[in-house]
């Protein structure tokens, strides 16, 4: 893991050790669907956990599929996690997903309040929670956000490195 920080909004104590080898299983079953997906999409996926450590939301990228700009897999997760909790704030739950959230899901979920954002690969082209920039520590960000990146990174990595590799030699 590179680097685990905390949204500069929440209170200035020193950082709490936080054991993220329990998402780590999850990570795992975010992979595989990312794996699936990435036969017909950009393989990306996500998962939401509520308070209780069971999945409410899952996503997978489908802008492609469905032709929409906002298909992504964090939007996808947030939108069924919000129907199953009737609930439109997040600050207990957790997102976990193979890539860095872009800036549009980030600002997504800094707007649904998400409590944690775990996720594996960095973006550094368009990262939202410090691969390119770092929204959740922006003055706009009106809550407390864990976020944890880097886990199981080189596997989330090379999931989308061969990816995209196979895309360039199909063209």
């Amino acid at each position: 893991m590179r680097y685990i920080f905390e949204n500069e909004n929440s209170k200035k104590e020193a950082p709490k050790e936080t054991d993220y080898s329990k998402y780590i299983k999850w990570m795992y079953s975010v992979l595989r669907r990312s794996e699936e997906i990435g036969k017909i999409e950009l393989p990306i996926s996500s998962i939401i956990l509520d308070e209780r450590g069971r999945c409410i939301g899952r996503g997978v990228n489908k802008r492609n599929i469905n032709k929409d700009p906002l298909g992504h897999a964090e939007i996808m997760a947030l939108r069924q996690a919000s129907l199953i909790k009737n609930d439109w704030r997040f600050n207990d739950c957790i997102i976990i997903t193979n890539l860095e959230p872009c800036t549009m899901c980030a600002s997504a979920l800094i707007q649904a309040r998400m409590g944690k954002v775990i996720f594996g690969a960095y973006d550094k082209k368009r990262g939202g929670f410090g691969g390119s920039i770092d929204l959740s520590t922006h003055k706009s960000s009106h809550h407390k956000m864990e976020i944890a990146g880097g886990i199981l990174e080189d596997e989330c990595s090379q999931i989308l490195q061969l990816w995209f590799k196979k895309l360039r030699t199909q063209k």
